[in-house]
């Protein structure tokens, strides 16, 4: 009778192990999960920051069309950043705000140096994010943001 009183706690002790390691099981499982959501939902955003930037780019590159090869049109100005908005239903790139800006080359390097190729074309950059203004100041924990940059 010696050995059924010392081994009758050992059921208590298993079973509180048990729940502890199947405790600690369910949060990793949960905070797993978790991440795993956030990731996705981050790449689904990333996704459409991204075609909110090339729509922006062949907004551009249409306007730029418009205005004549080798010159920036006047609806693309290039001193200033072009901010544009969607007029899409909600849920789909209305919550992504486009900036457009436009630049061009120097005339050439310097005194001694050849001219520059690029010298006479334009440099058209695209940047689509969640806030606004974009490129935001305040970047927050949900922020994304995608750059496109073209030459004409």
């Amino acid at each position: 009778m010696k050995t059924l009183r010392k081994q009758a706690g050992v059921a208590l002790v298993t079973a509180i192990f048990l729940l502890v390691v199947l405790a600690g099981l369910a949060v990793a499982v949960v905070s797993l999960s978790s991440a795993q959501q956030d990731a996705a939902t981050k790449d689904e955003m990333g996704t459409r920051a991204y075609l909110a930037a090339r729509s922006g780019m062949e907004w551009a590159l249409f306007t730029a069309l418009k205005g004549g090869a080798g010159t920036p049109p006047a609806n693309l100005n290039c001193l200033t950043a072009t901010p544009i908005t969607f007029g899409m239903p909600p849920g789909t790139l209305s919550a992504f705000s486009v900036t457009i800006t436009c630049t061009q080359p120097s005339k050439g390097y310097g005194d001694d140096s050849p001219s520059d190729p690029t010298a006479g074309h334009f440099r058209i950059t695209v940047t689509a994010c969640n806030q606004s203004p974009c490129p935001a100041n305040n970047k927050g924990p949900d922020y994304v943001q995608r750059q496109i940059t073209a030459q004409l």
